[in-house]
């Protein structure tokens, strides 16, 4: 490691008595000591201390390069704390990180949880939305909370959508003398307002949850009509082939559904909507999913936007896809790319066959018919054909 100049810490309830030696001697040894109020009092930290700002800022940290420095944080300082917000900025060498036992992994202890099959998420920060993609009856989810009133706010967030009947666990100041756990259902929970840093285990029970099989509902969605409907978005998606961690660019995105779907595979999407009205749709759609994080909205018209976004892993275009439109998007994009287009249009249609033709890929046409009622008996009920091009650049 060289000679580290600073000394992450990760500091737990029982404070001094359970850091190692080397985390000791790196507060005696340090000039400057970062944490919050909380931290620096379980360390008797005084005269050199200096509590985070609010909001938090790495670069007051980094004013110190060079001289002595410590930092505390809670448990794990790299599960969902300050550690890897300062080591990205860092070159390897400047740091050394002693941890203690995450919150997770003390909540699991305690019931008794395999915490390889646990999904931990830090709510303390983030919107409870956040917990939407991972809802499924019998899951089992570790959640940090800011304190005992948000603690109480969820309770109510899952009763009003219908995991009211959950299992849940108020687990706060793990592993020191004030420790407290307290199990309850989620529709029968009385807030503390006292408690801060509160983790919450959860065991779910009551909707379904949101299936994870492309094509979800359209019912799901809030849009004006312009949406990529289920059966042919099940298909746009198994064209796109979505990875976790891949970005797509959703072209002309509507409601925003195929970003929706791309995003809940554990990518990003970036939408791109000429109308104001539409971009709101794609917004509360996201917010709806909880995956407001991985979608970002651009209002403006493409091509001429494209310039400005980071290349992705795959495009999507749903509509107004045209010889402008499809230059653009294959001179931007990095060798290996896929790209996925739809046309409604005979013009459309046209082009990508001749697309198809020049750049290979498959070309695909889709008809699609619903039963419907026609007066006493029923009949089928045609859809227009869309027409699909998926090639890799």
């Amino acid at each position: 490691m060289g000679n580290p100049w600073l000394t992450i810490i990760g500091i737990g309830e029982d404070g001094l008595a359970g850091l190692s030696e080397a985390s000791r001697k790196a507060l005696r040894e340090a000039e400057t000591v970062f944490g919050g109020a909380r931290h620096l009092v379980l360390a008797g930290i005084t005269e050199r201390s200096r509590a985070w700002p609010v909001p938090f800022d790495a670069d007051v940290v980094l004013a110190c390069r060079g001289r002595p420095t410590a930092v505390l944080a809670s448990g794990d300082p790299f599960s969902h704390g300050v550690g890897g917000s300062l080591a990205e900025k860092l070159e390897a060498g400047e740091w050394v990180a002693h941890s203690a036992p995450s919150t997770f992994s003390l909540a699991a202890a305690r019931l008794g949880w395999r915490l390889e099959n646990v999904i931990c998420l830090g709510l303390h920060a983030s919107p409870f939305e956040r917990l939407l993609p991972h809802l499924a009856r019998g899951v089992r989810i570790i959640c940090l909370v800011r304190d005992g009133t948000a603690a109480g706010d969820l309770a109510h967030w899952l009763a009003e959508r219908g995991w009211g009947s959950s299992e849940m666990w108020t687990l706060s100041a793990l592993g020191g003398p004030r420790e407290s756990v307290s199990r309850h259902r989620a529709d029968n929970c009385a807030a503390d307002a006292s408690e801060s840093l509160v983790a919450i285990a959860l065991e779910a029970r009551g909707s379904q949850g949101i299936a994870r099989s492309s094509g979800l509902p359209d019912s799901l969605f809030v849009h004006d009509g312009q949406l990529t409907k289920r059966p042919v978005r099940a298909l746009a998606l198994s064209a796109l082939s979505p990875r976790a961690g891949e970005r797509l660019w959703d072209i002309g995105a509507g409601s925003g559904s195929i970003s929706i779907e791309w995003a809940l595979c554990g990518g990003t999407a970036i939408t791109i909507e000429a109308r104001g009205d539409r971009a709101a749709y794609i917004r509360t759609n996201a917010e709806s999913f909880g995956l407001t994080h991985r979608i970002t909205v651009v209002e403006g018209t493409a091509p001429h936007i494209l310039a400005d976004l980071v290349t992705p892993d795959a495009v999507f275009v749903g509509g107004g896809f045209d010889a402008a439109m499809f230059d653009a998007v294959w001179s931007r994009i990095a060798v290996g790319t896929r790209l996925v287009a739809h046309a409604v249009t005979l013009e459309t249609e046209a082009l990508l066959s001749d697309l198809h033709q020049r750049h290979g890929g498959e070309l695909m046409r889709v008809e699609i018919a619903h039963s419907d009622q026609l007066g006493r008996y029923r009949s089928w009920k045609a859809a227009r054909p869309v027409v699909q091009w998926s090639a890799v650049r």
